[in-house]
C-alpha cells in the first residue's frame, strides 16, 4: 500500500516521495549488509550517480529520471523512444570521463528499423531546462548494432570506458541467434571497441582478419554487465543458455566460444561441447550451473565495506540475489551469493561507498536498495 500511493501521481516533473520510502530494513540472517529501501521506480535497468550524489536512473519504456541523493525527489529528464518489447527498452546510463566539464551521458536502447530490431548508443548533455529543472538534451545516436534482426531478446547494452577515458566498449547480444556471434562481419554476439563518437577505435585487433572495425572479443552471448577494475582488466558477464552463466577476462582478439562452447546446455536439451583445453576458446573464469541470471556488474573500490575491495559484484536475475565474485589479479573465484528476495537488475557504487541495488520490477515497482554496513 505504501508503493501504490506513493506513486499515484505518476512521473511528474518532479514528484515528491513521502519520507516513508525510505526505510531500514532489518539484516537478514547471514547477510553483512543493512538493507534501507530509498525509493521505487517503474522497470527500472540501469543507475549512475553524478558528482553530487545525485542519480540518473534509468526505466524500461524510456524515461530517464534525475533522483535526488536521498530518493525523496525525480525530475523525468528525458522521455527516449524506444522499442520495449521483450527485453528491449531504455537499458543503460554511464556518465561520460569528462563529465564534470561536458555535462555528457551515455546512454543505450533498443529500436524498431530496417530489417527488425537493435541496440543503440546514444548520448546527450545535461542543460538546465529554463524552469528550474534539468533536461537532457543535445541527444544523438552514435551508433548501431549490425544487423538488425528479428526478436525481443539478448540485446546486450552494456557501456564502459577505458581507464585513460579514450574509448568506450560496448556490449552487443547475439539476439538469440546463436551464429551471428562467431559471424566476422557482425556486431552481434560481441564487445565493441569505439571512440568516444562511436567510430571504430584505431588499433582493434582483428581488422586485419577481415572483421568489423568495431569488433574487440566475439563469441559472446548476452552480455549484462562490463567493467574495468583497478589494474585495467577488463570483466564481463553473460548469461548462457540452460546453464553455464559466465564471468568473462576480456582480453583483445579472443573468441569466447559461443554457440560453439558453453558450460551449459541447449534449452531443447541438446548438448553443447563444454569449454576444455585447446579447443580455440577461451574459457569462462567463474560459471554457474544452475544459472544466476547475471544483471549488472560492478567492480567494488571502496572503503565500507573494505573486506570486498576489488570484488566484482552482480545483480542475480531468477536466482533473485546479489552475488559476489572475489578477484585476483587475472583470476576469479566464486564468493558470497546472498537471497535479495526479488530480480536484481543493476548493482552501482554509492559515493560513499555502499552498494545500491535495483530490482527488475517486472509487472511491479522495482526498488532501489541502499545496502550499508551494520
Amino acid at each position: 500500500m505504501i508503493r501504490k500511493t506513493l506513486f499515484a501521481t505518476g512521473l511528474l516533473t518532479t514528484t515528491l516521495l513521502a519520507s516513508t520510502a525510505c526505510s531500514a530494513q532489518p539484516a537478514a540472517a547471514g547477510k553483512p549488509f543493512k538493507e534501507t529501501v530509498v525509493a521505487d521506480f517503474e522497470s527500472p535497468w540501469a543507475m549512475t550517480f553524478l558528482p553530487d550524489k545525485r542519480m540518473l536512473v534509468t526505466e524500461k519504456k524510456g524515461q530517464m529520471l534525475l533522483v535526488s541523493a536521498d530518493g525523496k525527489s525525480r525530475q523525468t529528464v528525458a522521455t527516449l523512444t524506444v522499442d520495449s518489447a521483450g527485453q528491449g527498452g531504455l537499458m543503460d546510463v554511464v556518465l561520460a570521463p569528462d563529465f564534470a566539464t561536458s555535462q555528457r551521458v551515455y546512454f543505450s536502447y533498443s529500436t524498431a528499423g530496417e530489417g527488425g530490431k537493435g541496440v543503440v548508443l546514444a548520448r546527450g548533455r545535461l542543460r538546465p531546462d529554463g524552469g528550474g529543472g534539468t533536461r537532457l538534451g543535445e541527444i544523438e545516436a552514435l551508433f548501431s548494432a549490425r544487423p538488425f534482426v528479428e526478436g525481443n531478446g539478448h540485446y546486450s547494452g552494456r557501456i564502459a570506458f577505458s581507464p585513460d577515458g579514450k574509448y568506450l566498449f560496448f556490449t552487443n547480444g547475439e539476439r538469440q541467434k546463436f551464429t551471428p556471434a562467431q559471424d566476422p562481419k557482425m556486431t552481434l554476439g560481441k564487445v565493441l571497441r569505439l571512440t568516444l563518437d562511436g567510430k571504430p577505435a584505431p588499433g582493434n585487433p582483428l581488422v586485419a582478419k577481415g572483421f568489423a572495425p568495431e569488433i574487440w572479443s566475439y563469441g559472446h552471448r548476452n552480455l549484462l554487465g562490463i567493467a574495468f577494475d583497478a589494474q585495467g582488466n577488463l570483466w564481463e558477464q553473460e548469461m548462457g543458455p540452460k546453464g553455464g552463466d559466465e564471468v568473462n577476462l576480456i582480453k583483445p582478439g579472443l573468441n569466447y566460444g559461443w554457440p560453439n562452447a558453453s558450460n551449459g546446455s541447449n534449452y531443447d536439451g541438446s548438448d553443447i561441447p563444454d569449454h576444455k583445453p585447446g579447443d580455440g576458446y577461451e574459457p569462462p573464469k567463474v560459471f554457474w550451473n544452475p544459472v544466476i541470471s547475471p544483471g549488472g556488474l560492478m567492480i567494488y573500490s571502496g572503503n565500507m565495506f573494505p573486506q570486498w575491495k576489488g570484488d566484482a559484484f552482480i545483480g542475480g536475475l531468477s536466482s533473485k540475489s546479489l552475488v559476489r565474485v572475489h578477484l585476483t589479479g587475472t583470476n576469479a573465484a566464486k564468493g558470497d551469493q546472498w537471497d535479495m528476495g526479488a530480480r536484481i537488475r543493476e548493482v552501482e557504487q554509492g559515493p560513499d561507498g555502499a552498494i545500491w541495488v535495483l530490482e527488475d520490477g517486472g509487472d511491479s515497482k522495482g526498488r532501489l536498495i541502499k545496502l550499508t554496513a551494520r
